[in-house]
């Protein structure tokens, strides 16, 4: 029996005469796309209105691929530089190319990571004062300002 798709290439269950909508299963195709959809920051809501399903049922049926949601980028790094890598050893210089690009992005991904983890200094909180401790303070800086004024004002008027 031939298998028939729909407009957009999924295919078209003919029935299992059974009552009842049949169970829906998940093909590797669809696995690779959610690993796919999830390794560019897609949501689960956006991933299942894709595969034209509910969320709940996206979940049952991609739950181990869903677990793998915070190394997914990283594993498709791993798969893109796996591939140049193996291109570059038969020889492809484009490959060449793309595996310098992919190894100069890692290790500026690996430099920002070290720099983001560095504790960064942060100035001493300066001690609050209470009211009379600022009033004191700022008298006696007024006072200070003052002093240096009477001093300049008087110098001038000094003979030897």
């Amino acid at each position: 029996m031939e298998e028939v798709f729909d407009l957009f290439g999924n295919p078209v269950d003919p029935g299992t005469g059974k009552p009842g909508r049949p169970r829906r299963v998940a093909t590797l195709e669809e696995r690779n796309k959610v690993k796919a959809l999830l390794a560019v920051g897609w949501s689960n809501e956006r991933i299942a209105s894709v595969l034209q399903m509910s969320l709940p049922t996206f979940r049952r049926n991609f739950f181990h691929e869903l677990k793998l949601r915070s190394v997914a980028r990283d594993m498709l790094d791993a798969r893109r530089l796996e591939l140049a890598i193996t291109a570059a050893q038969c020889g492809n210089v484009g490959a060449m190319r793309q595996v310098d690009r992919l190894l100069d992005r890692f290790d500026q991904m690996e430099a920002e990571r070290a720099y983001a983890s560095k504790p960064k200094e942060q100035p001493e909180p300066k001690a609050k004062l209470g009211k009379k401790v600022l009033d004191e303070v700022l008298a006696l800086d007024a006072d200070a300002e003052l002093m240096k004024e009477l001093d300049l004002e008087t110098r001038g008027d000094v003979r030897h």
